[in-house]
């Protein structure tokens, strides 16, 4: 089965962020990730990682005001300067907590510029990210995000990142694939990730409709868990999901799939 990893921004939020890292340990996690730690000082949360030994698996570059509304600022052509200072920061704190890849989010498409202004600014500030992460021993991963959830997010589709991939031309930029995300844009999950395998370097798992545990919606999670085993998927997935009721309340799914 693969490892999971429990996502902190979403699952034990009954406790406060800091004490979740042993929930996560406590309730069989392996691993963790979380949108940012940037509110936290590296040192802290890597106390946490090492006192219930948990691997840290990843986050999200700076993203912006995220209590404003950003939701990432790679597209957006008045915002470079911010965001490569934000990579910056965010291999500061990869370094300390032992974190091996990042995720950029692509965020919502400004208003103004035009379309091919848009892109290349993604381009670019993908580029450079990858370049200075892989010097860092870091890779990058960029996450597709249907347009429900986040109306007018600019990277929405499997085959748009694989084509911004290959405008980008580094071999330290991946594909973060949510189950949930492309389960509303386009489907066809086992085959796409088959198809994509050596281009996807993070799998983060919700069901649908909901976005809540597994077994709880349409998506048959058994057979795409031992779907990732036959492929030979070796990286993590990430719990990023709501609990329909309490996080340990909905922990079954976990239970049922390492007992497989």
């Amino acid at each position: 089965m693969p490892r999971f990893a429990a996502n902190l921004s979403m699952l034990f939020t009954e406790q406060d962020f800091l004490p979740r890292f042993k929930a996560a340990a406590d309730a069989g996690f392996s691993g963790v990730e979380y949108l940012f730690p940037y509110d936290y000082a590296a040192t802290e949360i890597k106390q946490q990682l090492d006192a219930h030994g948990l691997t840290q698996v990843l986050f999200n570059l700076p993203a912006g005001d995220w209590a404003k509304g950003d939701r990432g600022i790679a597209c957006d052509p008045a915002r470079v300067e911010e965001f490569r200072s934000g990579v910056d920061l965010a291999i500061a704190y990869a370094q300390v907590l032992g974190n091996t890849q990042v995720n950029c989010l692509a965020g919502i498409r400004p208003q103004g510029p035009d379309c091919a202004t848009v892109r290349k600014t993604f381009v670019e500030n993908l580029r450079f990210a990858a370049d200075k992460l892989k010097a860092a021993g870091i890779k990058l991963v960029m996450e597709m995000i249907n347009t429900r959830d986040i109306p007018g997010f600019y990277l929405n589709t499997t085959q748009q990142a694989l084509e911004i991939q290959a405008e980008v031309g580094s071999d330290n930029l991946f594909l973060q694939y949510d189950i949930y995300h492309m389960q509303i844009m386009e489907g066809d999950l086992a085959r796409t990730m088959e198809s994509n395998l050596a281009k996807i370097n993070h799998i983060q798992l919700a069901d649908n409709p909901g976005r809540h545990e597994p077994g709880t919606g349409e998506i048959n999670y058994r057979f795409l868990f031992e779907h990732l085993d036959r492929i030979g998927y070796q990286g993590w997935v990430g719990a990023e999901y709501k609990p329909k009721t309490t996080t340990e309340e909905g922990l079954g799914w976990l239970k049922t799939h390492n007992a497989i």
